[in-house]
């Protein structure tokens, strides 16, 4: 029974996605990523995560889907960057702390509905580079916001469809 499951549904794979698309959403993350390096290199102040970077792949490719809502990408980095700070002040950098970090993190994602899954990662980028707290306004609710501001004015001048689908 349970090794059936393991050979999936058998369903399609999913439609493919015009070139001129697939461009566009390469230019969004391009631009961006970009942006942020070249504004922190201007500022000396670190702007980019590597989440940033599956940010981009959600923003720019699928920027209809729940997860790359500005809402979802701005209080999703927030919120599970302050449950790793959180964690690694107050029960160290251990396993236990980082696995629990992780596991608040998914759950108050989703019980306030600011699920995005690249900032899921971001308690494992704090536990492995251990900064301050200054690190949740540089790089990561800065840096966030500045995505979701260009993704606002990329989007809506790259598409018919409007971005955001909500707020």
């Amino acid at each position: 029974m349970f090794l059936k499951k393991l050979l999936g549904d058998k369903q399609r794979l999913p439609p493919s996605v015009p070139l001129n698309k697939i461009g566009l959403a390469c230019l969004g993350g391009f631009l961006i990523i970009a942006v942020l390096a070249l504004l922190a290199d201007a500022i000396s102040t670190p702007l980019i995560l590597g989440s940033f970077g599956a940010t981009c792949v959600l923003v720019f490719a699928y920027p209809d889907a729940p997860f790359s809502q500005p809402r979802n990408v701005v209080l999703g980095h927030i919120i599970t960057t302050f449950i790793g700070l959180l964690f690694l002040t107050f029960l160290g950098p251990t396993i236990l702390s980082l696995a629990l970090a992780v596991a608040m993190a998914i759950g108050i994602m989703i019980l306030f509905r600011i699920v995005h899954p690249p900032a899921g990662s971001n308690p494992v980028i704090i536990f492995l580079a251990q900064p301050g707290w200054s690190f949740l306004i540089f790089p990561v609710a800065t840096g966030a916001m500045i995505i979701v501001i260009f993704a606002l004015i990329y989007l809506n001048l790259t598409r018919k469809e409007n971005y955001p689908k909500y707020w």
